[in-house]
């Protein structure tokens, strides 16, 4: 029964399916991921501020993604075991808190339901053995990213480096590319963009993306390749300029309040992951 679970080849309907339900599950701690880690470089800067200036440390409190447990942020009710069952929980509480009443975001079980569909896909695709096992690592650290970077327009670095690192030791073993195009792939994603946001700035005096932006295009090179950039590049502008017309457009957002970029390069990647090589060859010529 392990054997047919784990290691085992693409295309199989039962690890497919133990995928979907291992996602979901990780789709519930994701959430407590996007929730809490710009929380936690909050308070992490909160504290360094106060330590520098002799203050007292206003953050004094174990919060860290384990402690302290989940509660409604409304009436402070803790969520039981219950209560936390992925996507099931929200459509029996209808989506609401089940001691105040206050409504729940659709978005905690649409991020459910987004990682277990995705597990059981990656899986179908790639299999269940170091690269298909690899593949959930890449996607679970990019759904985080898109909605934390949604949020509040940052991308972690306890996100983006291990991301880059975990790409670069993979590669070790040439799991996805040679070692070489792993490592010519970071460093060009990171200057790649380095280099367009300073010749933004130099063009306009303003800033067009955040350092979070370079580091995820290198983490993504490390996993990728280098052949992949111009594709990952070329997607997440053209998803990024169709969205951010869309919002301006039908959801009056202003022109001058900044759009995120991380989400379309992490939309991006997943799309190389799958079909970057034929996209390469067709498109751009040369073989991967």
């Amino acid at each position: 029964m392990f054997d047919l679970v784990l290691f085992a080849p693409a295309g199989g309907a039962l690890p497919s399916a133990v995928a979907v339900v291992f996602g979901l599950l990780i789709g519930s701690f994701l959430n407590v991921v996007i929730h809490r880690v710009p929380r936690m470089m909050q308070r992490e800067s909160d504290n360094y501020v106060a330590q520098e200036s002799g203050k007292p440390l206003p953050h004094t409190d174990r919060y860290n993604l384990m402690v302290p447990r989940s509660a409604c942020p409304h009436c402070g009710h803790q969520i039981g075991a219950l209560e936390n069952i992925p996507v099931i929980s929200w459509l029996v509480l209808r989506g609401k808190c089940s001691s105040c009443k206050a409504p729940i975001s659709p978005r905690y079980p649409l991020v459910e339901l987004l990682t277990g569909v995705l597990s059981g896909v990656l899986v179908w695709h790639f299999g269940s053995g170091i690269a298909g096992l690899a593949t959930l690592l890449f996607a679970y650290m990019l759904i985080a990213m898109t909605f934390i970077d949604f949020d509040t327009q940052l991308l972690p670095d306890d996100l983006t480096l291990p991301l880059l690192w975990a790409g670069l030791l993979l590669n070790l073993n040439a799991t996805f590319v040679p070692l070489a195009d792993a490592v010519i792939g970071a460093a060009a994603g990171y200057l790649i963009l380095w280099a367009v946001y300073w010749l933004f700035k130099l063009v306009t005096g303003k800033e067009g993306m955040g350092y979070g932006d370079f580091k995820l295009l290198a983490a993504l090179g490390a996993w990728l390749g280098w052949k992949m950039l111009p594709v990952i590049i070329l997607l997440s502008s053209l998803v990024g300029a169709l969205v951010g017309i869309a919002l301006i457009v039908f959801a009056r957002h202003g022109r001058n309040k900044p759009i995120p970029f991380g989400p379309y390069l992490a939309a991006a990647g997943l799309i190389a992951l799958f079909w970057g090589k034929d996209l390469v060859e067709a498109y751009l010529g040369f073989p991967v």
